[in-house]
This record gives structure tokens, sequence and C-alpha cells, in this order.
């Protein structure tokens, strides 16, 4: 499900979206809901990062798998400008197509309330 305990998360368009380094800031803890999702990136890579509950973090590329738009967080959903499809930002999973797989996990952990790309 790409959601782990305070400390981490990690397809199909046409090309798999590149994920950022090790090592890279993506958001603080203290700026996201729980139950909601923010857009952030690392290293110029767009991502959606969530919090599904209290003591959980989620992170996703921000490449649509329908054909590579970028998806911009609004509550608990990941949307997509181009052609509609919409995302669970808090599984990655598709809501509404014509997206045909979920986000493309993104592996971060949770150092001093920092989420950084594992």
């Amino acid at each position: 499900m790409g959601v782990v305990g305070l400390a981490a998360c990690s397809g199909g368009s046409t090309s798999t979206p590149q994920k950022p380094k090790s090592g890279q800031q993506v958001a603080k803890v203290a700026d996201i809901e729980v139950g909601k999702a923010i857009s952030a990136n690392a290293a110029g890579k767009p991502l959606i990062v969530s919090r599904p509950s209290e003591s959980t973090v989620a992170c996703f590329s921000a490449i649509c798998t329908h054909q590579g738009c970028t998806v911009q967080a609004q509550g608990n959903k990941a949307v997509c400008p181009c052609h509609g499809s919409v995302y669970n930002a808090l599984t990655g999973a598709v809501i509404q197509t014509p997206a045909p797989a979920p986000l493309v996990q993104v592996a971060v952990t949770v150092k001093n309330g920092e989420i950084v790309t594992s």
C-alpha cells in the first residue's frame, strides 16, 4: 500500500517516472494535515506526500500514469489537470480513469519531523 509507520512509503504510463535520489528533503510532517496530502518536490521531481494517519506518511510520484502530466494534491485526492484522472492521495490508487495504474510509490523516512527520500 505504500504506507509505513511514520517512517516510510515507496505504474504504468508510457514511461516510468524517475524517483528522486535518496536523502532529498520532501516536506515536514507538521505541514501535512492528517488525512490530507500536499504537492511537493525533491530535486525537481514532483511528488504527492500524504498523512493517512497521525503516525504514517505516504509518498508518490506526482506523474500521472495516463500520459505523464503532473497531478496536484487536493485534500485527500491527487487530480490530473490534463485528462481528469483522480487518485487517492493516501494510497496512490486510481479513483477515476483514464489513468491505467496507481501512482508510483516513493520510499521515504521521517527524521526529526522531516520527510526525506530513502
